[in-house]
């Protein structure tokens, strides 16, 4: 994300990355094995990788990246077709996103498979659950799946946390004060989708309140997300 999102008043021990699309992408422990792949492609060691991690933890986004580095084609698992075949074909990459849901069809996969081996093409695939977890049918398909590299990315850190929220507190032109990031870096969730509710949540109730955003509104927020009472 932007280096904008920086508050003067903050130290967020984090890289940042060229905006490789509409927003940036913040570099964390969390999620730098991951960024790494993106990184060293197109010079990975294997002809395609997954990367695993749980939900709002950024892997549509860096697959985006990835998309926009590579010229991929984007296929759904859902969706999985023996059309995806000559889209890899033409594209060279393809970004085969959320396996866990579902595999339209596990012969097209397989054959995505070998045509990437084959041809050097490149895959790069999403799931939350790692592929040895995954119900597969097809007993080859299932072999190759588990015998791909794989990347976690892990549930954002609250280094992350609090990056994300500042770039979107800034993004809604909303100076916020240093502790009431470190309080919301504390207290949500672990997942970047509750970060962007929490602070649309809090811009909507300061300005109900005619108020700025302060700890005691983004507390009352994060309770109501959460269903549960919160310290002070």
């Amino acid at each position: 994300m932007s280096s904008a999102a920086a508050h003067p008043q903050l130290t967020l021990d984090l890289s940042q990355r060229p905006a490789l699309e509409a927003e940036d992408f913040l570099v964390s422990g969390s999620n730098a094995a991951a960024v790494e792949l993106v990184d060293r492609w197109p010079e990975w060691r294997h002809w395609a990788a997954v990367v695993t991690g749980p939900a709002g933890s950024g892997k549509s986004h860096l697959a985006h990246v990835w998309q926009l580095k590579s010229g991929a084609a984007f296929e759904s698992g859902e969706s999985l077709s023996e059309g995806a075949v000559a889209r890899l074909a033409q594209s060279r990459a393809l970004v085969i996103e959320d396996i866990d849901r579902g595999i339209g069809s596990e012969q097209a996969f397989f054959h995505l498979l070998n045509l990437a081996r084959e041809h050097k093409l490149s895959i790069l695939i999403t799931t939350r659950i790692a592929p040895g977890g995954l119900s597969v049918t097809l007993p080859d398909l299932r072999s190759r799946l588990r015998a791909l590299p794989l990347v976690e990315i892990e549930p954002p850190d609250e280094a992350l946390i609090k990056a994300v929220a500042v770039k979107l507190f800034t993004d809604r032109q909303i100076v916020i004060e240093p502790r009431v990031i470190n309080y919301l870096g504390r207290h949500v969730e672990r997942s970047l989708e509750a970060v962007s509710r929490a602070v649309a949540g809090a811009d909507q109730l300061a300005l109900a309140r005619r108020a700025a955003v302060s700890t005691r509104i983004v507390k009352e927020v994060l309770e109501a997300m959460s269903g549960s009472e919160l310290p002070d």
